[in-house]
């Protein structure tokens, strides 16, 4: 009969870290002939995609009509729920993070090795909670080489870069990466939930990029595909590019947190693109393909398997009273994080009223304030309209005034034009009065009667003219 293996993790929902590390496990044992099952309280894409290839998914442990031979725990609350509904079934307990709460390793006498998926995990189980180093295994992460493939040669100056991350959005890192990019003339695109571009298939656009900005798993599997990769995070910062000095010490930290030891500025993000080159990311490539497969990580997962089981065989039973201690000792913890919990639950609660009334009291003074701006709006109109009819007004003024100017001018120029004239023709007058035909003529007309006869006949002569 093949082994059956509990698998728990918080969530079997979105596509992140864990889920996909619990599906790619899943497959990969159903595969080798073994029996997986996962649990977890919260299902969703991940479970679908598990069911789907005919992994038994639960998210009740009552619904097992047999208990698994072995508990492969992720996250403690499940990891402990699972212990304790199971008694005298062995475990082991993964620590997937430095930050999060939900990687806090559990104590219990069942869970007989505690693994860490690189060297910052295993810090905080030895260092941070007192898990002896015996117990520990390291076990880093992989990358299915059947899915992302190599991609073909990079180009000598990298054209497209990728931010490959669930949590970068344009309200955090994405503006400074892509201001960045864009002094190499670099395009960027993002691929993730925060930047709402998620995808079931990342093997299928890897290797449309270049450069990839990631961290984590995303940054592995970039680098299998061989694209460069420089190390960066939403929260964190940065890290460095990728290369064949540091990629060894990079993946003992699972090119994760502690790798990131800049913060997220333009220069030190220009400073890691300018390290860029093709031909030492295609040897970063070629190493990872030899050393990160997935095979070799799950020949070591199933040798701890059998190591757990031969040790759980060799063993007496459980001592009742000392898994009851560790569960009492393990509730004791989460009573007092759960009561703070409840307090800021509370005090949320407390804030979202009095957010809420903020925002009923905001919404009436917008209102107001919308109805004062449409008020200014149409002042603003009204104001705009008085200055056009006065500019018009000054226009026509403007105008009238110079016709009147023109007409004054042009009077003016007529007046002595005329006064011209009449100054020409006094001066023929003068010359006419001063002529000796006319003194003859006056002297003639004064003659008493042939004077008045050509007067006379003068005037006849006017009459028929006119």
């Amino acid at each position: 009969m093949s082994l059956r293996i509990l698998i728990t993790n918080n969530t079997l929902a979105d596509r992140a870290g864990t889920e996909l590390y619990v599906r790619d496990v899943a497959l990969a044992l159903l595969n080798r002939g073994y029996s997986p099952i996962a649990y977890s309280s919260l299902l969703g894409e991940v479970a679908q995609e598990l069911r789907a290839a005919t992994v038994p998914v639960i998210d009740r442990l009552d619904v097992l009509a047999v208990p698994p031979d072995l508990i492969h725990g992720h996250h403690h609350l499940e990891t402990m729920t699972a212990l304790l509904h199971f008694p005298n079934v062995p475990a082991i307990s993964f620590c997937h993070g430095w930050l999060p709460w939900e990687e806090m390793p559990p104590k219990f006498p069942r869970i007989l090795r505690y693994v860490a998926v690189d060297e910052t995990c295993r810090d905080r189980l030895i260092l941070e909670h007192a898990v002896p180093e015996e117990s520990v295994r390291l076990l880093l992460n992989f990358v299915d080489f059947k899915r992302f493939k190599s991609r073909a040669a990079l180009p000598a100056q990298p054209k497209r870069a990728l931010v490959f991350s669930n949590y970068a959005s344009e309200e955090n890192i994405l503006p400074t990466i892509r201001a960045a990019c864009a002094q190499f003339n670099m395009s960027l695109d993002s691929l993730g939930a925060g930047s709402k571009n998620a995808t079931s298939r990342p093997e299928a656009l890897l290797p449309n990029y270049d450069l990839v900005f990631a961290k984590g798993r995303a940054a592995l599997e970039a680098l299998a595909v061989g694209t460069a990769v420089v190390l960066c995070d939403a929260v964190v910062g940065t890290g460095p590019m990728v290369t064949t000095e540091n990629m060894e010490q990079l993946r003992q930290l699972n090119f994760g947190i502690r790798a990131l030891r800049n913060p997220m500025e333009v220069s030190d993000l220009c400073h890691e693109i300018a390290r860029y080159n093709a031909a030492d990311a295609a040897q970063v490539c070629a190493w990872v393909r030899d050393t990160a497969g997935m095979e070799s990580a799950l020949d070591g997962l199933v040798n701890l398997y059998s190591e757990v089981l031969a040790e759980h065989r060799t063993t007496p039973p459980s001592d009742l009273e000392a898994e009851m201690r560790a569960a009492s000792t393990y509730l004791r913890h989460w009573v007092q994080n759960l009561t703070a919990q409840h307090e800021a639950r509370v005090q949320h609660e407390r804030l979202k009223i009095d957010y809420q009334k903020q925002g009923r009291e905001y919404a009436v003074v917008a209102e107001r304030y919308r109805e004062l701006q449409q008020e200014h709006d149409r002042y603003k109109q009204l104001l705009a309209e008085r200055e056009r009819l006065q500019s018009e007004e000054h226009r026509q003024l403007r105008e009238e005034q110079k016709r009147l100017q023109d007409e004054v001018q042009r009077l003016q120029n007529q007046s002595k034009q005329l006064e011209v004239e009449r100054q020409h023709l006094q001066s023929d007058l003068a010359e006419v009065f001063s002529s000796s035909t006319l003194r003859l003529r006056n002297r003639v007309v004064g003659l008493p009667f042939l004077g008045t006869w050509l007067k006379s006949f003068a005037r006849i002569a006017a009459g028929r003219s006119s």
